[in-house]
């Protein structure tokens, strides 16, 4: 994927672990682009014209919803949530999952399979685990694959 340059990049900040935010806040300072999170808990925010926040009620994809309201085709969109991504990707937009995964169009139906037969298996008593804690080799790929999509600085 060449590079794109992304409107807007929103963070689905509840379950967006600080490390990554903490790459995403940099990015923004030095290349000048927004980024707001979603969260539905007051977050601690480095001080930035870049970097905004919208706190929502707290409740079952409430900030998913908000960010489905505001997002538009172009926006690139920082979630691990599956079905959350698919929605987003219906918008136009694409999505970044904190791991440096990218889904699109061509590979998000793939993806929301192996989640609904992950969750069949759990729903019939099969342990399937988590997923790992996220290490440096999966911070440096969502570092790499985020700068794919800035404007060149």
């Amino acid at each position: 994927m060449g590079k794109e340059f992304f409107m807007h990049i929103w963070v689905d900040a509840d379950a967006c672990p600080r490390v990554i935010r903490d790459i995403l806040f940099r990015a923004a300072k030095r290349v000048k682009v927004t980024i707001t999170l979603v969260a539905n808990r007051p977050l601690r925010l480095p001080a930035s014209q870049y970097i905004k926040s919208i706190l929502v009620p707290s409740g079952l994809d409430v900030a998913d919803e908000q960010i489905l309201q505001l997002v538009q085709s172009g926006d690139l969109v920082i979630t691990a949530d599956i079905p959350f991504a698919a929605a987003v990707i219906d918008k136009g937009a694409v999505v970044l999952t904190p791991r440096g995964k990218v889904y699109t169009t061509d590979n998000i139906g793939e993806q929301l399979s192996i989640r609904n037969f992950m969750d069949e298996l759990r729903g019939s008593g099969v342990e399937t685990g988590g997923p790992s804690r996220l290490n440096n080799k999966d911070r440096e790929i969502f570092a790499n694959e985020l700068h794919k999509f800035l404007p060149n600085d």
